[in-house]
């Protein structure tokens, strides 16, 4: 009588060809697409960093701002708000100046625009502010406090550069003592 063998073990074959093969496959793909400079510096591609040499700057600093905006400067400098970016404010310098040059107006902040900017900091519903540092109102009670209408914008009372400054000239003109609400 013949010899029967099994072939139980030809689909472990076939299961290791197809996963030598896709191994195979794997690198010569890994080879065509992975960067030349990929490995310089650890896992990562050493081209990357002449390519973030090489960008554009979008944003600048407050002075690249108030060297051209002086008396915006002396307010700004002068005021609560001295630590706070301009961009922060009126979106990247890149959109308004590229080469010393004014490209485009930056878009001025009106109307409800003004208090939504204002509550991104000063909104006491915002719990992870510091209260020390940063003033946090309730609106509209703040307005109801200081007896105005309670569609009044922040800027009808305060100076978006320098917040206390029209405040503390009204107290000096009518004699008030500063209140610390």
């Amino acid at each position: 009588m013949p010899e029967y063998k099994s072939k139980a073990y030809s689909h472990i074959f076939r299961i290791a060809l197809v996963l030598i093969a896709a191994g195979l496959i794997g690198v010569a793909v890994r080879a065509m697409v992975l960067p030349e400079s990929f490995g310089d510096y650890g896992h990562y591609r050493g081209s990357a960093i002449e390519d973030e040499i090489n960008r554009p700057i979008r944003n600048g600093t407050n002075s690249s701002c108030l060297v051209c905006h002086p008396y915006i400067r002396e307010m700004h400098l002068q005021g609560v708000h001295n630590t706070v970016s301009c961009e922060f404010c009126h979106g990247p310098v890149a959109d308004h100046v590229q080469d010393g040059k004014v490209i485009a107006r930056l878009p001025k902040k009106e109307g409800n625009d003004i208090k939504t900017l204002c509550l991104r900091c000063h909104n006491q519903i915002i719990r992870a502010r510091p209260k020390e540092s940063i003033k946090m109102i309730s609106m509209p009670q703040h307005l109801e406090e200081k007896h105005v209408r309670i569609d009044h914008n922040c800027n009808q009372c305060h100076n978006v550069h320098a917040p206390l400054m029209w405040v503390k000239e009204a107290r000096a003109i009518v004699g008030a003592e500063e209140d610390n609400k």
